[in-house]
């Protein structure tokens, strides 16, 4: 099903850009290649993304990036396209034609939007420094990995790498807040380079959607070789005074706000309570149930702009520190990106949160 409506979508996507196109330049052939063009187009990417799914190798590497990217590159150009579309009709209703200046200001916008993107989407993440005050819980550095999709989309030598850098930070914990591994080859690999990060007080984590997804078991074992404490609505004490508390998938598990008051009223009222969970959803029952500190990722940020609106409309908390009563909240845009390699006005990081420095 999310292969046929990519599909449809992106035909719809590339359609509005060659009308944009035709409008802007008449000289440009419209006709057929409106049509046949998309259509091609929307099959091709269809293969590619099925057919990387289950086939893994150099050229299949190249045919994933391309077959995402363009997934990507066609919303932005499809933005830019039914923005300039509407301005240029606003304009025609005041009696003002403007099309010989903005066809080419569009062009210049899609190219530097685009290759914005692509940028982007191939830099290490920055690391990004939040600092939060939990009353009761020690001072402590705890880096968070969260929404990595590792395997196709991200090479071995991209994570090493962005290790490396989160290891330079000397956290006390590792905060892992799913959607880690995608699918791919070298899946072992990827779980013994996050078994060599060092934590002093430990690794722990929960389970993304995608950790569903791509299949259950399996994740189950990447998270063993890797290390983790995995936490699926149950609680870790790593120190003392500080209870780490931990939960499956909100929707994928279909979590509900009783399980997280059933989890969360049995820790002791003198511990400092971190809590993650990959969605930022039921955040007013975690403060309501005495959380300091809630963790959470999933969104990207929105990954692409102006997508960002969009998922805001699902989830009001999209990204950043939020104060939700006496509980801090950070939600992180995370490590690299989601199919699409590509990030735009939304950049990936690797989140290190400094609690009572």
């Amino acid at each position: 099903m999310f292969f046929w409506i990519m599909t449809v979508g992106l035909f719809f996507m590339q359609f509005v850009t060659g009308t944009w196109l035709h409008v802007a330049f008449p000289s440009i052939s419209f006709k057929w290649a409106a049509l046949i063009i998309p259509f091609i187009l929307s099959v091709a990417v269809r293969f590619g993304m099925e057919y990387t799914r289950t086939h893994y190798g150099a050229w299949e590497s190249v045919l994933y990036y391309v077959s995402n990217a363009w997934v990507g590159l066609a919303f932005i150009l499809f933005c830019i396209s039914l923005l300039c579309a509407v301005l240029q009709l606003i304009l025609l209703l005041c009696r003002v034609n403007i099309i010989r200046f903005l066809g080419p200001a569009s062009v210049g916008l899609m190219v530097i939007f685009c290759a914005l993107a692509v940028w982007n989407g191939l830099k290490t993440p920055a690391v990004k420094y939040v600092d939060v005050h939990v009353d009761g819980a020690p001072t402590l550095k705890a880096a968070v990995l969260s929404d990595s999709h590792l395997g196709m989309g991200v090479s071995l030598k991209r994570f090493e790498r962005a290790l490396n850098i989160l290891q330079q930070e000397k956290p006390d914990l590792l905060l892992v807040l799913g959607d880690v591994f995608e699918y791919g080859p070298d899946q072992d690999k990827y779980a013994q380079a996050l078994a060599r990060f060092e934590a002093p007080m430990g690794k722990y984590g929960v389970l993304g959607n995608h950790e569903y997804y791509t299949g259950y078991e399996n994740s189950l074992r990447f998270y063993r070789q890797s290390g983790i404490t995995l936490l699926q609505n149950e609680t870790a004490r790593p120190a003392e005074n500080l209870t780490i508390a931990g939960v499956k998938d909100v929707r994928t598990a279909r979590v509900k706000a009783q399980d997280v008051e059933r989890l969360l009223a049995d820790i002791p009222s003198t511990d400092a309570i971190f809590y993650l969970s990959h969605q930022p959803l039921l955040v007013q029952t975690a403060e309501d149930a005495g959380v300091g500190l809630m963790l959470s990722g999933h969104t990207h940020n929105g990954q692409i702009f102006p997508f960002n609106f969009l998922v805001k409309w699902q989830y009001p908390y999209v990204y950043g520190l939020y104060p939700v009563g006496h509980m801090s909240l950070y939600v992180t845009s995370g490590w690299f990106y989601w199919g699409m390699p590509l990030r735009l006005f939304a950049p990936a990081e690797m989140a290190v949160i400094r609690v009572n420095a």
